[in-house]
């Protein structure tokens, strides 16, 4: 009888531990699921993949084709990297801000996911691993390039720029242009003039790009003393800025077009510039009459027509 009550005890306490190890295994791979997902959320991926969008495109240009392919390879791993970098320090800087803002509270930093000190050993490996990187397989101009694109977006946009100017958004926009020229410099080790027109149309193309977006999250940027320029200037002004770099925007990337580019480029650029402007013009309209605005629309189409403009280039290279 001892025996027979007995056995089931023994069974249970042997057992016990081996399912208390199990979940604990089950948690523990959670756990570093969970810390990954933090850290590649901090490198703001789908700002990555626009970059890239710009970037091969760029380079095959320089190339007058399809470029090494060990290139192409090294400075798109450079630059996600160096992109990476950017944001990760960008969401260190700001982290006082993100953590008021509904749109960017869940980001890592605010949510406690990962200390702030992490995430600023993690920003500057991946800057000094990406700077490395160029340096070492593409040249001291590309490398040049990559490391003052890092430094201008988180010391001049991040820590001064966006906090004190509503103008942020113009001079920051040299950072997003950038990947156009470390593209082309890692191609040839020098900038041609069909380099800085693409930088260009990147450059005019991130304010109707991104207004609307400050414009969605106005009350946000308010919220957190961030002065936009939806937040601080009439709708007048902003819908005149929105036109105008519109404008710009498409009028250089049509400049492109005598720069060695055919056809092939040319008229789709024409087509989705045409569709652009119509879009930003709808936008303002409905702003001044007071009506319901979707500022998200042109957000979208606007990373449509970048995503459009480069693929002709691409196209238009390979051709």
């Amino acid at each position: 009888m001892s025996m027979i009550t007995e056995r089931p005890v023994s069974d249970s306490a042997g057992q016990q531990p081996a399912r208390t190890a199990a979940e604990g295994s089950v948690a523990q791979r959670r756990d570093v699921r969970a810390v990954v997902r933090a850290y590649v959320a901090l490198t703001k991926p789908r700002i990555v993949e626009l970059l890239l969008v710009t970037t091969v495109p760029a380079m095959m240009l320089a190339a007058d084709g399809l470029p090494s392919l060990w290139l192409v390879a090294v400075v798109l791993v450079g630059g996600s990297l160096a992109a990476g970098a950017a944001s990760v320090l960008n969401c260190y800087i700001d982290r006082d801000i993100d953590q008021v803002m509904r749109r960017t509270k869940r980001r890592p930093l605010p949510a406690h996911t990962v200390s702030p000190r992490s995430a600023l050993v993690f920003g500057l490996v991946l800057a000094v691993i990406s700077v490395a990187l160029m340096a070492a397989f593409t040249n001291l101009l590309a490398a040049g390039l990559t490391l003052a694109a890092i430094a201008y977006y988180d010391l001049v946009y991040t820590l001064w720029l966006k906090r004190t100017t509503p103008a942020n958004t113009f001079w920051g926009g040299a950072c997003g242009a950038a990947p156009v020229l470390i593209g082309w410099a890692a191609v040839t080790g020098s900038l041609a003039p069909a380099a800085w027109a693409l930088f260009a149309v990147v450059f005019f193309w991130q304010m109707p790009h991104f207004y609307p977006l400050a414009m969605k999250y106005k009350d946000d940027y308010a919220r957190a003393g961030i002065p936009m320029l939806p937040v601080v200037a009439s709708a007048r002004r902003v819908n005149a800025e929105i036109l105008i770099f519109t404008w710009l925007t498409v009028l250089t990337s049509l400049a492109v077009w005598p720069l060695g580019m055919s056809v092939i480029y040319g008229l789709p650029t024409a087509v989705v510039g045409a569709m652009l402007v119509v879009e930003a013009h709808r936008l303002t309209r409905r702003v001044s009459r007071g009506q319901a605005v979707k500022p998200m629309r042109l957000f979208h189409w606007s990373t449509t027509y970048l995503t459009i403009v480069f693929a002709a280039v691409a196209l238009d290279a390979l051709l």
